[in-house]
């Protein structure tokens, strides 16, 4: 699905998969953060994405000009968890009204694990 905005010279779709890879870019600038995990989980163990599949770690929903997003993130050890999360939702919120100029209307995140440092 698409998110479609209309103006005074036309329409603008906005496909779901350049909303997840602009969020999943924005999660990325995030203080605390090892990476994405995939949203499906096999075997409950948090796998990294790299930078060509970060889209994968998130979850668009448009439904009657509405978007929710699912995100999913795996946090440094020893950074405060609820402190990241915030800041990844107050960070995405705002790269998607700025930058691509639509308003999301819930941002869920979901920590998927916790790694010592970065562990590519």
């Amino acid at each position: 699905m698409e998110k479609e905005l209309k103006n005074e010279l036309g329409k603008i779709v906005i496909d779901e998969e350049v909303i997840a890879k602009t969020a999943g870019l924005a999660v990325m600038e995030c203080y605390g953060l090892v990476g994405m995990s995939s949203r499906s989980m096999q075997d409950g163990l948090a796998d990294l994405l790299g930078w060509d599949n970060i889209s994968k770690g998130v979850g668009v929903d448009i439904s009657e000009e509405k978007v929710h997003l699912d995100l999913n993130i795996i946090v440094e050890y020893g950074t405060n968890i609820h402190e990241v999360a915030h800041n990844v939702m107050e960070r995405v919120r705002y790269t998607l009204e700025n930058k691509v100029g639509i308003e999301v209307v819930t941002i869920d995140v979901n920590v998927r694990g916790v790694r010592v440092g970065d562990a590519n």
